[in-house]
């Protein structure tokens, strides 16, 4: 999945690239391709993700299926050759732009681990599908546009409009999800709901992207449609968030499968193997459980190393507070990365896999 998510992410910078190096004469061409590309991606994405991803996660198929829905919208624009063909286009767009926020916060929610009612996402729901309902007046009603007319710019039409007095409400709507967003997530970094800070920079940055893009398509006159392209980059950066947590689930509950007990008797028998100079046959679950052990070593940041370290050397909570001359929620905000990056679930465990590690790692020494 890794995999695909790149080498999708490339293709489309690849093709933004070539179509940003086309001559004035290739201009109208080019971004028709680039409307229709980023449309074929969405649509890959989604599809990608609903047949090959195991453990689905719902907001992470609605965020898929609404970026897919906005781009359409944004290529069926680019070409329409009538003011009811652009306006269907555009109502299109504003279907899966209404939601799009909506999606991001929930799952901002879900991976923060803030808990809501369970009547927010009804709610959510209904005040999108009211605002869509106002966005698709235009044209019909004066109300949110007054006035609509078609022009064609470098071969890509353009929908024109002459804003009516409830268009702020769309405004006000995507300000509000955008500082509900930001608001979350410090709240989540203060708190250090996150597992590690990459996944505090990856969640800022799927946001962030969007908020700039936006405000810079308020204050700045552009022909193209950025946020295309930036709704795409933020699936790719939401989808490698998930993958990492998974693979964090995955590790805990590998680490709830070998007890603190069973590891003090591998202990016991590893030694005993080791002084009758026996080999130590383990069972697939708990090599597994040594790989990923290891595995999470390589991933720990320096801090972390350190305090894997002290706990090791037999350095108790106090000692090490002291040493590192930090407080103790953020000890424990380390420890619950290090025994996320390690699968274990205690210090104990930490400790004894640690030495099981070094036993067989004499052995096979010896051996």
């Amino acid at each position: 999945m890794k995999k695909i998510a790149f080498n999708i992410a490339a293709a489309l910078v690849a093709a933004i690239f070539l179509c940003g190096c086309s001559s004035v004469g290739d201009k109208e061409a080019s971004l028709t391709i680039v409307y229709g590309v980023a449309a074929i991606l969405a649509l890959v994405l989604l599809a990608g993700y609903c047949l090959i991803v195991q453990k689905k996660e719902k907001w992470l198929v609605f965020l898929f299926s609404s970026v897919s829905v906005v781009n359409f919208g944004y290529y069926w624009l680019s070409v329409s050759s009538s003011v009811n063909s652009a306006l269907m286009a555009n109502r299109l767009s504003y279907l899966g732009s209404v939601f799009l926020p909506m999606s991001i916060m929930m799952i901002i929610l879900k991976v923060t681990k803030l808990e809501y009612k369970k009547w927010v996402p009804i709610f959510l729901f209904i005040l999108g599908f009211a605002v869509f309902l106002l966005a698709a007046s235009g044209g019909i009603l004066d109300i949110y546009y007054k006035q609509v007319w078609i022009e064609k710019v470098d071969g890509i039409t353009i929908l024109n409009k002459v804003y009516g007095p409830l268009h702020s409400v769309y405004l006000f709507y995507l300000f509000s999800y955008f500082s509900a967003m930001v608001g979350a997530i410090s709240y989540a970094i203060h708190k250090k709901r996150l597992d590690s800070t990459v996944h505090s920079i990856i969640l800022a940055f799927a946001v962030f992207v969007n908020i700039g893009v936006w405000f810079i398509e308020q204050l700045v006159e552009i022909e193209f449609e950025i946020l295309s392209i930036s709704y795409i980059i933020s699936e790719l950066f939401l989808l490698g968030l998930y993958m990492l947590l998974q693979e964090s689930e995955r590790r805990i509950t590998l680490s709830k499968q070998v007890t603190g007990e069973q590891l003090s008797r591998l202990i016991k028998e590893s030694e005993k193997s080791n002084n009758e100079e026996q080999t130590l046959e383990l069972s697939d679950e708990f090599k597994v459980q040594c790989d990923l052990f290891v595995s999470g070593l390589d991933s720990l940041t320096q801090t972390e190393k350190a305090v894997y370290n002290y706990y090791v050397e037999g350095k108790n909570t106090k000692e090490v507070l002291s040493i590192l001359d930090i407080k103790e929620n953020t000890l424990k905000y380390h420890n619950k990365n290090i025994y996320s990056k390690l699968g274990v679930s205690s210090r104990k465990q930490l400790v004894e896999m640690s030495k099981i590690l070094k036993t067989l790692d004499k052995t096979n020494k010896n051996g």
